[in-house]
């Protein structure tokens, strides 16, 4: 009866361990973690220090066009990485007092498919003036092995000079690599 009852104990314990072993259980995430997001706390920050200090009226209080963060490897190029952070710029900047102007509503302004809107040198003075902006926010990213670099800078119309820059990494978790890769 001591080794029936033995038996039965260690049935049930050698069960109970395959049992809790079964199917990893993925975690969906949630509204409170969306709502905390490490990402958009740090692009919003990356925005509020380039800002830092910033006196719009000295400029003439013109609008600010905010142009597609590109790599800086092609600046021809952008991944979904890029257009998102320039989203979240001109927001931040909107929110902040500028008068940032919405320049995917215009059809006078180079897109690209796939890349947003992208401001090469060359073409800001034209832009700008066909907009009325005295500044545009322009940026790069490099992704690297642990963290993707970004680097902004608000520039001049009138003469293309950097009044203002700022530069910050990203970690290269989930999020920031499917946002890096480019659809084909």
């Amino acid at each position: 009866m001591k080794s029936y009852a033995l038996l039965t104990a260690l049935a049930t314990a050698l069960l109970a361990g395959c049992a809790s072993n079964n199917v990893p259980v993925r975690a969906e995430p949630s509204y409170q973690e969306a709502a905390s997001s490490q990402f958009l706390q740090a692009n919003r920050d990356a925005v509020t220090k380039l800002v830092a200090g910033f006196n719009m009226h000295a400029l003439g209080g013109g609008p600010v066009l905010v142009a597609t963060v590109v790599n800086v490897n092609d600046l021809s190029r952008s991944a979904p990485l890029g257009r998102t952070l320039s989203e979240q710029y001109a927001s931040v900047m909107a929110g902040s007092g500028f008068n940032v102007k919405e320049i995917k509503l215009r059809g006078d302004v180079f897109v690209k498919e796939g890349a947003g809107e992208l401001l090469l040198s060359r073409e800001i003075k034209d832009i700008a003036r066909s907009h009325n902006a005295s500044l545009v926010l322009v940026g790069t990213y490099s992704a690297a092995a642990n963290f993707t670099y970004v680097s902004l800078k608000l520039v001049r119309t009138e003469d293309g000079r950097i009044v203002q820059g700022h530069d910050y990494a990203l970690p290269n978790d989930r999020d920031v690599q499917r946002l890096l890769q480019v659809p084909r």
